[in-house]
């Protein structure tokens, strides 16, 4: 069972990708399955390359899972591309074709830490029916699209299920 990774090709795209990914609720067991769905999909969507998952409401981690082959660096990542989701609340994807398309540049124009923030695919807001964003979803360890294409595959695997 092959399958490709395929990420929104302009902003207005995303943004029709996280409406249509709403939760009807977001526990501690449903981002364990969400990230199981991740891991699960990995070998078959990205084989023989680790990735690190996030899942976290505003308050604390609630699934955090490194495969062998991740490290400090993806720890990086996760911070910077999630603190651009919870800034802007969209993904992180959304912000990076946002500012491609107006040929502007992330940092220069936002003045944020680039320590800090980066406008790289990866990081998803998890939305809540009648509550808007609670968390943030994050994959890193591929390109910036890939991540973002494996969270999405891996959230809507979940809500499929």
């Amino acid at each position: 069972m092959e399958q490709t990774l395929k990420a929104p090709a302009t902003a207005a795209e995303c943004a029709e990708q996280e409406a249509s990914l709403v939760l009807e609720h977001l526990t501690a067991a449903d981002a364990m399955a969400i990230g199981q769905s991740i891991i699960d999909l990995a070998p078959i969507m990205v084989p023989g390359r680790p990735v690190a998952i996030h899942l976290e409401t505003d308050e604390h981690p609630l699934f955090v899972y490194f495969m062998d082959g991740t490290g400090a660096g993806n720890a990086d990542w996760v911070i910077k591309k999630k603190n651009v989701t919870k800034k802007f609340g969209h993904s992180s994807w959304a912000v990076r074709l946002e500012f491609l398309e107006r040929n502007a540049d992330f940092q220069t124009e936002t003045g944020l830490d680039s320590e800090l923030f980066r406008a790289e695919g990866g990081a998803v807001p998890l939305n809540v029916r009648g509550k808007g964003r609670v968390g943030t979803l994050i994959v890193s360890g591929l390109a910036g699209w890939e991540d973002h294409a494996l969270a999405i595959a891996g959230l809507e695997r979940w809500l499929a299920s």
